[in-house]
């Protein structure tokens, strides 16, 4: 009896081979790199609010798009901008803000991933990161979530933000005005970065 039972499933061994095929074929893992994106900072002054914008965005990403076209799957992420591609429409607040970053000794911003949790979703798959963030020389853990959305090209648009202390970075807020004007130390960090798959 048991023989004949050991049998039969042997039967289907081929059957249930071909199933994990297809399932393992079912999602697909790419890297993709940026095509076109930006990284915008916005905060706050005693006189008014300011942005400065990169457009030299750069980013590098593995993922898993499943079956569905979703992103089910991130195996490594990097981002850096040059400190200096951050402009602002004052040439005097960009040159503060440059010092103030310490750009001469450390002119890229990184963002390093080390960790992650991907939902796949109807509307984009939310990524929630864990990484290493460097500003001005300081590195610290920081975490994430964006948006990641597959696009009718096959491209792939990864959209957040985050809000940053500058003191936690050792970055002193920029003055202008010869000190009279003061910038907040709270800045929110916003990406929207295209990536096309390698």
């Amino acid at each position: 009896m048991n023989l004949r039972l050991i049998a039969g499933k042997g039967r289907h061994l081929p059957l249930l081979f071909t199933l994990q095929i297809l399932i393992l074929g079912a999602s697909a893992q790419g890297r993709y790199t940026g095509a076109s994106g930006d990284l915008v900072v916005n905060g706050t002054s005693t006189l008014h609010d300011w942005t400065m914008k990169s457009v030299k965005a750069d980013c590098s990403a593995t993922f898993t798009v499943n079956a569905s076209g979703q992103v089910d799957g991130l195996s490594a992420l990097n981002f850096s901008t040059p400190a200096k591609a951050l402009k602002s429409e004052h040439t005097s607040m960009d040159n503060n803000a440059y010092k103030a970053l310490k750009t001469d000794k450390n002119p890229v911003i990184t963002y390093t991933m080390t960790s992650v949790r991907v939902t796949p979703g109807n509307s984009g798959s939310t990524v929630a990161l864990k990484g290493k963030l460097t500003i001005a020389g300081a590195t610290k853990d920081e975490d994430l979530v964006a948006t990641c959305k597959i696009n009718p090209d096959n491209t792939i648009t990864v959209t957040g933000t985050k809000a940053i202390s500058m003191q936690e970075f050792q970055i002193e807020a920029p003055t202008f005005m010869l000190g009279t004007i003061k910038t907040g130390n709270s800045i929110v960090l916003s990406f929207h970065l295209t990536l096309k798959k390698v």
